[in-house]
């Protein structure tokens, strides 16, 4: 009999120790929100997978707030870049008790979903650009890169200043992203003493050109900025080359995105001009090693956002850390208290949520691939 209850006490005894283990561990679960189908699911699915990663790595280091292991917990929605779905998305997350959001990508969907996520106390991570995204009184909003106004006067201040510019062309999509940044590229851009000669809108799902290009193309702009995404960019630029328009595209961060080169091919090297937050000082050897191990990890290159998003997912993290608590109300208060070095660039939020310091890098194409020229 002996024999036989020592060999029954074993699995009671590892089931006693896995119970413990469970017990001094708390799941901290992350929202995710993005597209993940449509035209930009290429960055939805980049955005997720530099939180991916992240979590991967943090989960690695077993963390601890109040003696207890913290363990992340991706939960991943597809908000299709659009306001509609994304406030479902943010209704279900809250009503989910997620408490931390990284996301949305589209300032369409930021705007009216930051309210329902602030209703639900939860601290929000988004790259959405429009001003508007900070401009709500939320508490836990937190714009992890620059926002339209940096983006669209630096490439203006370029246009003018770097590529002579005197006349300019500007076409938007209409989102909240697309316009935002297309008014705030004419506006500098007219302060600068460029003539805008032509004003064209398209949307977000189009594909064909030719009739705004051959409106603009009468006018001879020395640049076109175009406010919008890149799979509308893309073809835009190569039907700009088939039309043999001879200014220079200009544009936001998402033109600076891979997919530029993917869908452009050679008709985006050295006329399309892209501004993208972080400084060229930032392109040192903790960014190339966190480019290596996206790619070992995923098999593809790391998009525009990944990068972002891995680093506040980090600053987060620490954060709960500091504060001695994983309640985003502390842990929002934490990370405006000091500075965050990551790999894309250094994070300061001011009381808005915005990035206290936002360095932009001017890039073009060669090769297909974006090479950065210039820091402001």
């Amino acid at each position: 009999m002996t024999p036989q209850k020592s060999f029954t006490a074993i699995p009671v005894m590892a089931l006693a120790l896995a119970v413990n283990a469970h017990a001094q561990e708390q799941v901290i679960r992350i929202g995710q929100t993005g597209p993940l189908t449509g035209a930009n699911a290429f960055a939805g699915k980049d955005n997720e997978n530099g939180v991916r990663l992240a979590i991967e790595e943090l989960n690695a280091k077993k963390l601890q707030v109040g003696g207890r292991t913290l363990k992340f917990d991706l939960h991943s929605e597809d908000d299709q870049c659009d306001p509609k779905a994304g406030v479902a998305v943010a209704q279900k997350l809250v009503d989910a008790g997620i408490k931390y959001v990284m996301g949305p990508y589209c300032s369409g969907v930021a705007i009216p979903a930051s309210r329902v996520y602030d209703s639900g106390g939860a601290l929000v991570s988004t790259v959405g650009t429009n001003p508007k995204v900070t401009e709500g009184g939320y508490k836990h909003v937190f714009r992890i890169i620059a926002s339209d106004n940096q983006i669209g006067s630096s490439m203006a201040v370029y246009g003018a200043k770097v590529l002579g510019a005197k006349t300019a062309a500007v076409v938007d999509d209409r989102t909240a992203f697309g316009q935002g940044l297309a008014d705030e590229f004419t506006k500098e851009a007219k302060a600068q003493g460029l003539d805008i000669v032509r004003q064209e809108y398209t949307n977000d799902k189009a594909v064909d050109f030719s009739a705004i290009l051959t409106n603009i193309k009468a006018k001879k702009p020395d640049v076109i900025f175009y406010g919008g995404y890149a799979p509308q960019a893309a073809p835009m630029a190569r039907q700009m080359k088939q039309l043999a328009v001879k200014a220079k595209m200009l544009g936001g961060d998402t033109l600076c995105s891979p997919e530029m080169g993917k869908l452009g091919g050679d008709a985006v090297n050295e006329t399309v001009y892209c501004a993208q937050g972080g400084s060229m000082m930032d392109q040192g050897a903790d960014r190339a090693n966190f480019m290596a191990r996206y790619k070992k990890r995923f098999g593809t290159d790391a998009d525009a956002y990944a990068a972002s998003f891995f680093d506040q997912m980090h600053l987060i993290a620490q954060s709960m850390v500091k504060a001695g608590s994983t309640e985003p109300a502390a842990v929002a208060a934490e990370m405006r208290k000091g500075q965050f070095k990551g790999v894309a660039g250094t994070y300061a939020y001011d009381d808005k949520g915005n990035m206290r310091q936002a360095p932009i890098t001017v890039y073009t194409f060669r090769d297909g691939k974006a090479s950065p020229l210039a820091s402001y």
